[in-house]
């Protein structure tokens, strides 16, 4: 299940935030770069003020990669009361010293490291968080205004970071100017946390919180549900407005659809095929049950982003020897997301014949549960 982190810049904007459905209060001056800092008191006092009811978050300021000034803020932000203190590390050699330098304050406070998708983070350096006691790691943006996280990281990229960081054992954030359409494409993912400042505000980052914008935002993130006695998210209410249960074969279906959608693919049986890629025709077709005649949001409806970042995705996984692999994965990854009930996908390599060659399949929901 992810949880919605929102940032504010004092007890006001944190009031909000929590009355909007905010599950994570975050504290940050957002006029001073990625990670500006707010002064302890006024952490202090939001800590005192909203402690207990929601985990609170507070950042500690852009720093230099210097192991005696990472050592200070966190100790100074630790100090706040704060659940959690995010600290920023750039890609520089000596990152791995100043993550040693805050390991012991683990015990006080849950450290979050902060890497930054425009800045070509080392993702070496998630194995040596995990080794010095850090609780999770965020993926977010540093150069505020030059588009949002999935611009500077696609999805495959995206899907390889959070497998890394799981796979180290780290917790896992997703922040960088997401927007509304940017949720259903991460939420494949299952990140723990997805971060929120700029959707949130009239005017921009630096603008005031609504409410109103609070709560659209949270309505599109699932909340946990209960399955067999474990939590876990329920992806059907990505569509507000989806009742689960029923027949829901007997739901009146749309179709999204992504045609002539060409990738280089590493593809192919052959040996002359391995160690290069070809051009791949993907047409997919998706049929997803309605939710409301009159659409008017992103929570009324299945993107087409998924398709296109699900066969990112698979093809940045590696070499496949056959096109019915590849077709069975997309189908698979589609059918995966509860309102798709059925997909046709033809996938076409174009550069072994004169002509196209290639398999189509359609499978659907009620073939795969037996339902």
């Amino acid at each position: 299940m992810a949880r919605m982190l929102a940032s504010v810049t004092g007890l006001d904007e944190a009031q909000i935030a929590l009355r909007g459905g905010a599950d994570i209060i975050d504290l940050k001056d957002p006029a001073d770069g990625a990670l500006g800092a707010l002064s302890p008191e006024i952490v202090h006092e939001v800590v005192n003020a909203v402690g207990g009811r929601t985990p609170v978050s507070a950042v500690c300021g852009n720093l230099p990669m210097d192991a005696a000034a990472v050592r200070r803020a966190a100790e100074t932000y630790a100090a706040t009361g704060a659940d959690f203190i995010k600290i920023g590390f750039l890609p520089e050699v000596d990152a791995r010293s100043a993550v040693e330098a805050v390991a012991d304050l683990s015990g006080r406070v849950k450290l979050v490291a902060v890497l930054f998708a425009d800045l070509d983070p080392h993702l070496d350096l998630l194995p040596v968080l995990a080794a010095n006691n850090f609780h999770a790691v965020m993926l977010d943006t540093a150069r505020k205004g030059s588009g949002g996280l999935l611009r500077h990281f696609g999805p495959d990229r995206v899907a390889a970071f959070v497998g890394r960081a799981r796979e180290a054992g780290l917790k896992v954030g997703l922040a960088g100017a997401l927007e509304a359409p940017d949720i259903p494409r991460l939420l494949p993912f299952e990140p723990d946390f997805l971060g929120f400042r700029t959707a949130l505000c009239a005017g921009g980052r630096s603008g005031a919180i609504s409410e109103e914008a609070v709560r659209r935002i949270r309505s599109l993130i699932p909340k946990e549900g209960q399955v067999n006695g474990s939590a876990q998210a329920d992806l059907r209410l990505l569509a507000r407005g989806y009742t689960p249960g029923g027949d829901e074969a007997s739901r009146s279906t749309d179709r999204i659809f992504v045609h002539d959608f060409v990738l280089p693919v590493e593809i192919g049986a052959y040996s002359f095929e391995r160690g290069r890629t070809q051009k791949v025709r993907f047409d997919v077709d998706a049929d997803v049950m309605r939710v409301t005649d009159n659409p008017q949001d992103m929570g009324d409806v299945v993107s087409y982003d998924l398709i296109m970042d699900g066969i990112r995705t698979i093809v940045a996984r590696g070499h496949l020897d056959l096109v019915e692999t590849l077709a069975e994965q997309i189908a698979s990854h589609l059918l995966a997301v509860p309102r798709i009930v059925r997909v046709t996908v033809r996938v076409e390599k174009l550069e072994v014949a004169p002509g196209r060659v290639g398999v189509e399949i359609v499978r659907s929901r009620s073939a795969r549960t037996g339902s």
